[in-house]
């Protein structure tokens, strides 16, 4: 029998999950499990078109802090951390799950990707990441866990999956190179790599649902990853017990990505 107390490996643990667009969003997965492991968890929205959608997520996991965040807005990422000094005084988990391109350069050939449409992905997809973790750095003083979320069309030619490619590849190497830097303080970085999942960004992508069927076919496990199944992942990298793991890039697809 499981004592409910063994289930509190997050116990006392703060954490930020940024992202979440709806109940199912990658980031929820991740929000859920970090509170059932008994994390405390602040929760941000993107806009006031969002806000409805995820305030009752908010509350189902008690969510002390809830803020808009969106990166692209002058001074609103630091607003965030700002109220988590306030607030909390530190933090141990930060969960990056942000990522666009505009559907023009995403549905077009790399080659033929605008200027601005590159820049503002890899904008919004990486260097807001590379931002939260410098803000992240000083709260976390007794260490910590930063995650992102990244696909196997960063190392892989995907089809239809375009300019998000080359932004992803560029996420999981700064992912690697703050792991190196970070390790000595103690916090970890990594990049998770779920299989493909049913979210609001992956809507964006041409013939999604052949991608889907694709991967249930093809992965050893013969079946798609869930939201819970990513956020439990998540929440083990989290843990004490994983300190010593650091600067991955974890797959999370059933084995999709071992099969030629």
């Amino acid at each position: 029998m499981i004592d409910a107390a063994s289930l509190n490996l997050l116990m006392g643990k703060k954490a930020l999950v940024t992202g979440i667009a709806n109940d199912q969003s990658i980031a929820w997965g991740c929000a859920k499990a970090f509170r059932f492991f008994g994390a405390d968890v602040a929760i941000t929205y993107l806009n006031d078109r969002a806000k409805p959608h995820v305030e009752p997520l908010a509350k189902e996991i008690d969510a002390p802090i809830f803020m808009r965040l969106d990166v692209q807005q002058e001074g609103q990422l630091e607003r965030v951390f700002e109220t988590i000094d306030k607030e909390w005084g530190r933090l141990d988990l930060c969960v990056h799950s942000i990522a666009f391109a505009p559907k023009e350069d995403l549905q077009g050939r790399v080659v033929d990707c605008s200027k601005d449409g590159f820049l503002q992905a890899m904008e919004i997809s990486c260097w807001s990441f590379i931002r939260m973790a410098k803000l992240s750095e000083p709260l976390m003083k007794s260490g910590g866990a930063l995650f992102t979320m990244t696909y196997y069309g960063s190392q892989m030619v995907v089809e239809h999956y375009n300019i998000m490619g080359p932004v992803k590849a560029a996420l999981e190497s700064a992912t690697r190179y703050m792991a190196a830097e970070l390790g000595p303080k103690g916090i970890r970085v990594h990049a998770i790599s779920p299989g493909p999942l049913k979210t609001r960004a992956a809507s964006g992508i041409t013939e999604f649902d052949k991608l889907l069927r694709k991967a249930q076919s093809k992965a050893p496990s013969r079946s798609l990853v869930s939201i819970d199944d990513v956020g439990i992942a998540v929440a083990f990298l989290g843990m004490d017990g994983a300190k010593l793991i650091t600067g991955e890039t974890l797959f999370i697809d059933g084995g999709y990505h071992i099969i030629d």
